[in-house]
């Protein structure tokens, strides 16, 4: 059942998503790249634009760092980090090795999620979190419950609850959930696998893929997760962003 209990009583986060793909601003369709659309060629002008309103973070993707297993779309994250000025950033997608984590967070960014890495070799993840407090976050993308790899592309038998519970003495940020079957659906968030996870462990958890309208966000706001990551909703127009961040200030 939903809860409006939040750990340590933060205000729930909407956190506006920019994806990366050939330095330019991308949307998939359930994390296919074959399927993806794109919305604009200058993604600082997109960070500046989400930015002017009052956002608590920003999330990015290196959509084909994820998948090359290294960071690749620096130039565009500078971009972004540059026009986000006071907001802090996040970034996901090919952050493998500590010195990968190192390099970014030289970029300005205020944090980074690691998910490959984190399902391969959880010792690094606890290695950074311990390094840079605060500063590193998991990413948990699952496909029926199971967690996927190497940028959606694989997938395995580990369990998403399994793989959180691992990191809870590690010092992590945050869990990124994202439920890949929703990504880029325009469905609905899947609320009730977040939620669990968020009860299974005391990392916040941030839920990821679906979100679809400001009653998306606002029921989400009801669950005990930490905040709510929205792409494609915000580009199509079906979430108008001064429009949801009054509904959630309402929450």
């Amino acid at each position: 059942m939903p809860s409006r209990s939040r750990r340590n009583g933060a205000p729930f986060e909407l956190i506006p998503a920019i994806d990366l793909l050939g330095g330019r601003c991308v949307r998939l369709r359930q994390g296919r790249y074959d399927e993806a659309t794109v919305y604009s060629d200058d993604p600082g002008e997109v960070a500046a634009a989400f930015c002017s309103q009052a956002i608590c973070r920003l999330h990015v993707v290196d959509l084909d760092g994820a998948k090359a297993g290294r960071p690749t779309n620096r130039d565009a994250i500078r971009r972004i980090v540059s026009a986000a000025k006071r907001v802090p950033v996040q970034l996901g997608g090919g952050i493998r090795t500590l010195a990968a984590v190192d390099e970014s967070l030289a970029l300005g960014l205020d944090r980074v999620i690691l998910g490959t890495v984190a399902l391969r070799d959880p010792d690094l993840v606890r290695e950074a979190a311990r390094r840079f407090p605060g500063r590193v976050a998991v990413g948990i993308d699952a496909r029926d419950g199971r967690v996927a790899a190497e940028g959606w592309l694989e997938e395995s038998r580990v369990d998403a609850t399994d793989l959180a519970r691992r990191f809870e003495d590690a010092g992590v940020a945050a869990i990124v959930h994202t439920d890949i079957a929703r990504d880029g659906m325009l469905g609905g968030p899947n609320l009730e696998a977040s939620a669990a996870l968020a009860e299974s462990v005391s990392i916040p958890v941030i839920v990821s893929g679906g979100v679809a309208s400001v009653d998306d966000l606002v029921r989400a706001a009801a669950f005990p997760v930490a905040g709510a990551i929205v792409g494609k909703a915000l580009y199509t127009g079906a979430v108008d962003l001064a429009a949801a961040l009054e509904a959630l200030s309402c929450c």
